[in-house]
């Protein structure tokens, strides 16, 4: 293991005429070449949790970022963090900060044709949480940076990866300044995001679906929808709207129609927006709302997947998988997974295992906690139609309190489709049969049991 001593300030490149952010080093203190253990590219949601969880499991990490600005956020996201990853977020030392910064715990509400699906009574599932990524990258940016291990690198774009034979061994990047400077590493780490440089330089296997919806949104000050604090999706089938309620009194409206909308939103993105939100049923109050910033969108969504890993290389976030926001899965799937890279390679940074094995643990990880979300969530992005199967569960889930713990447990990703299905179509049936005889579940008879509570990760 390198030597654990670090910088603890953040070393920013922040151009001369610019004013340096507080507690920043000079640009001069980062060495034209440097070893670590770990050189994690990006300092989002991904790369900043596995920063903080590599060193403290004893790393010395270099955390890149290409933004100079140590306030820089990413702009066009829901910010919902599902309930699966509030572990997580409880294991960096996180809730408590973004509690402070106004956050808000939230559960999902989906509005269907066939009925309004609710959080069930005595439900076991933790509710997620809803932080502007205004606020929310900043703060987790500062705790990597003052983590023990942790040398935040602002404005460094990497520009090439180092190789030893076949494997990954570093990487090379340039300043805000035009310096070139050499981190070696074990192990790099890509948390670049969608359009991943690290993932186009390593030559990992990547997989592109077309998605056939696009996605606008905006965030308004007014009056509390009925529903708040719980985010509400409507399944307008194939169209979906939402509403996120979250700091500072603001929601976030958001809706992703299929692509025959996009002209309209084309010539006035924020008309288009207001008239498909205030359309739905049950409408939340848009239109008294007063617009704070301006209405942003997204037309090429396309799901881009790697390879997560290499010889010397893991990604991590969307670098390894950016799928279909409809879900909200985005920032979840950032903190999980930099999560389960972090446990699976500790114990080779650590030398107990060649980083090979740590590397293959973390694949298997992911194909587990993800791979049969992610064939949902690519079937769902092509702009079909809800199917039978779907409208079952959704109908059921409305009136069945069993079947709606089942539908919780998979919509906030805690179990995954083979066990819903397993689990929920059962209930369902039943729970549909019970109501055309006009039975009680008493009267029933012996009854599939609820869902337990989800196990341990």
């Amino acid at each position: 293991m390198a030597d654990q001593s670090h910088a603890e300030n953040i070393l920013s490149d922040v151009p001369d005429h610019d004013a340096p952010h507080p507690g920043a080093a000079p640009s001069s203190g980062v060495p034209s070449r440097s070893d670590y253990d770990v050189a994690v590219v990006g300092a989002s949601l991904a790369g900043c949790a596995a920063a903080i969880l590599l060193a403290r499991s004893g790393a010395r990490v270099a955390l890149l970022e290409k933004s100079p600005d140590p306030q820089v956020y990413k702009r066009i996201c829901t910010h919902y963090i599902q309930s699966s990853a509030i572990t997580t977020l409880e294991r960096l030392g996180l809730i408590e900060p973004m509690m402070q910064a106004g956050a808000i715990r939230s559960r999902i509400r989906m509005w269907t044709r066939w009925g309004v699906i609710e959080s069930p009574p005595r439900s076991k599932v933790p509710a997620g949480i809803n932080l502007r990524r205004e606020k929310l990258d900043p703060l987790i940016r500062e705790l990597a940076a003052g983590t023990p291990g942790v040398e935040l690198l602002l404005g460094h774009t990497v520009r090439e990866l180092l190789r030893e034979g076949e494997r990954i061994s570093g990487v090379q990047a340039r300043d805000s300044h035009g310096q070139t400077v050499e981190l070696r590493a074990r192990l790099v780490v890509g948390a670049d995001g969608r359009d991943s440089r690290v993932a186009k330089l390593s030559g990992v296997r990547t997989r592109s679906v077309p998605h056939a919806r696009i996605a606008y949104g905006g965030y308004y000050e007014g009056p509390t929808y009925e529903a708040a604090p719980a985010a509400t999706l409507w399944m307008m089938d194939p169209n979906m709207v939402g509403a996120f309620p979250t700091d500072d009194g603001l929601t976030f409206y958001a809706v992703m129609p299929t692509k025959q909308h996009l002209p309209e939103f084309r010539a006035d993105p924020r008309a288009a927006l207001e008239k498909m939100v205030s359309e739905v049923p049950q409408a939340p109050p848009i239109l008294t709302s007063r617009l704070t910033q301006p209405v942003q969108g997204k037309v090429d969504m396309t799901n881009v997947m790697h390879t997560q890993t290499a010889p010397g290389l893991a990604l991590v976030g969307d670098a390894a998988g950016a799928l279909d926001p409809l879900w909200g899965i985005g920032c979840g799937f950032a903190l999980q997974t930099s999560e389960w890279l972090a446990d699976s390679v500790a114990p080779a940074l650590g030398g107990a295992e060649p980083l090979e094995r740590g590397l293959k643990r973390y694949r298997r990880r992911h194909a587990r906690g993800l791979a049969g979300h992610t064939r949902m969530i690519l079937d769902y992005a092509g702009g079909r139609k809800i199917n039978a199967g779907e409208k079952l569960l959704f109908s059921t889930a409305s009136f069945d309190a069993r079947t709606g713990r089942v539908f919780e447990a998979f919509g906030t990703r805690h179990i995954g489709p083979v066990r819903m299905l397993a689990t929920g179509v059962p209930l369902a049936a039943f729970a549909h049969a019970r109501r055309a005889i006009g039975t009680s579940p008493r009267q029933a008879g012996a009854a599939a049991q609820p869902l337990p509570a989800p196990p341990p990760r």
